[in-house]
């Protein structure tokens, strides 16, 4: 076997070699680190904004079928009824989201429980503004 032949050959299996383990050593190096409890990812952020959003929706249409005609609105509590039914839509369609998109279960850092709980209370935020609608457009 000529020399020249020998250095082709091995050439051509330290290229094929690295070629196959390229995407096994990618495949590696993508994988993200699993996340502490402690750790505020973006998913988890987002959860998290999306559970303050149907939070204060919730909150803000409690007050306005508590109280209709209190300052939350332009006094029949329409205002604050279409305010909770803003926030209760953003914090269900931001939450929605986030368990769309998240790749994993819980405690895998995407905020899929954080999610849930955003999709929940932006529900719960969302009724609580229609019925304060609905008793406002009654008494007014």
């Amino acid at each position: 076997m000529p020399v020249r032949f020998l250095l082709v050959v091995a050439g051509a299996a330290l290229i094929g070699g690295f070629g196959l383990a390229a995407p096994a050593a990618a495949h590696v190096l993508v994988q993200p680190d699993p996340a502490s409890a402690y750790t505020l990812t973006a998913g988890r952020l987002w959860s998290l904004v999306a559970a303050l959003l149907g939070l204060a929706g919730a909150v803000i249409g409690g007050l306005a079928l508590a109280r209709p005609a209190s300052r939350l609105g332009t006094g029949t509590g329409r205002g604050g009824a279409m305010t909770a039914l803003a926030a209760g839509l953003a914090g269900a369609v931001v939450g929605g989201l986030v368990v769309a998109a998240a790749e994993g279960g819980p405690g895998t850092g995407y905020g899929i429980v954080g999610g849930y709980l955003a999709l929940a209370i932006g529900l719960i935020a969302m009724a609580l503004g229609g019925l304060a609608l609905t008793r406002a457009r009654r008494t007014g």
